[in-house]
């Protein structure tokens, strides 16, 4: 078996795509699948784990959780669709009375202790809560890798603030000050992999189920990224998360200290990075600053095209 991960995710197109590829990774075992609001709300947010895992039927399926009853106040339906899967309208999908997300990560990591990566692909908020269940629980996960923050890119929830730290910055800042092994993934990095149109017509295996998946959900993100941002393509962000954990040497990073600001009228979810050569604080995160995107993409291609002889 392989590295053992909880993905927490708020799909979202592009989240839907980085799981699908951890669900199909054979390095990898999904463990379960914690949703969260964020793209979309709480409800929609459980949902959509549960029709990701239905359409592409893994050969593992791992636990799903469901999302805690958080409102936020942005969502990113703009770029998603309404149902944060590009309005693809696929058929509705029971739900039996799934664990809440914060219930299920403390739950697996006890019974995994230190074996466990967790991948935040959403706002940090069942994180959180998790830690509030069980303040031990930072002694037993591996590793939390964690895409928030910005450090020199503008931000995409405001001028400054990147998203998912602007949905939840106390819950951010909290994970950040817990003394967890955080790598975070900001913006800068983020916003380096863009999935083109040409991409999307030479998706591998185009008759698996993953594949006629992706079909019908990322035209909406490709065409939704061109009217309101004008950029030729799709920022494919949360796959980034999954590649931290698959493809070490493809990312650099530095430790740095990090924070976040939670009040400020014009600066709330703001990640503040110290990058001063004598830091007043040690280090609490590894930070990506660059990664090599030619590597991200042969991965992508590579789980793919290794999809045709299971589904």
């Amino acid at each position: 078996m392989g590295q053992k991960v909880i993905l927490i995710a708020d799909p979202g197109i592009d989240t839907a795509f980085a799981v699908a590829l951890a669900l199909f990774d054979p390095r990898l075992e999904v463990l379960a699948l914690a949703p969260t609001g964020g793209n979309v709300q709480a409800q929609q947010a459980t949902i959509n784990v549960h029709t990701l895992v239905g359409q592409i039927d893994p050969p593992r399926w791992p636990r799903l959780g469901s999302a805690l009853p958080v409102k936020y106040d942005i969502d990113g339906t703009r770029l998603h669709g309404a149902d944060g899967l590009g309005n693809a309208k696929f058929p509705e999908v029971s739900l039996h009375a799934p664990s809440p997300s914060d219930k299920l990560i403390v739950e697996l990591v006890n019974k995994h202790p230190n074996d466990i990566t967790i991948v935040c692909l959403g706002p940090l908020t069942a994180l959180q809560r998790a830690l509030q269940r069980d303040p031990t629980l930072p002694q037993r996960i591996h590793r939390v890798i964690a895409l928030g923050g910005s450090w020199r890119e503008p931000g995409n929830a405001t001028e400054l603030a990147e998203f998912h730290f602007y949905c939840d910055p106390e819950a951010a800042r909290e994970v950040l000050h817990s003394k967890l092994a955080v790598t975070l993934i900001p913006l800068d990095v983020m916003r380096k992999l863009v999935f083109s149109p040409k991409d999307l017509l030479e998706l591998p295996c185009p008759q698996s189920r993953v594949a006629t998946f992706l079909r019908k959900i990322v035209p909406f993100g490709i065409r939704a990224s061109s009217n309101l941002y004008g950029t030729e393509g799709f920022h494919m962000k949360d796959v980034m998360g999954v590649a931290a954990l698959t493809l070490p040497g493809a990312f650099k990073s530095k430790s740095m200290h990090v924070d976040v600001e939670t009040r400020g009228e014009l600066t709330r979810g703001v990640s503040v990075i110290d990058a001063r050569s004598n830091p007043e604080h040690k280090p609490n995160a590894e930070v990506a600053t660059d990664v090599d995107v030619g590597a991200v993409r042969d991965y992508m291609v590579r789980v793919l095209a290794s999809v045709d002889g299971v589904n």
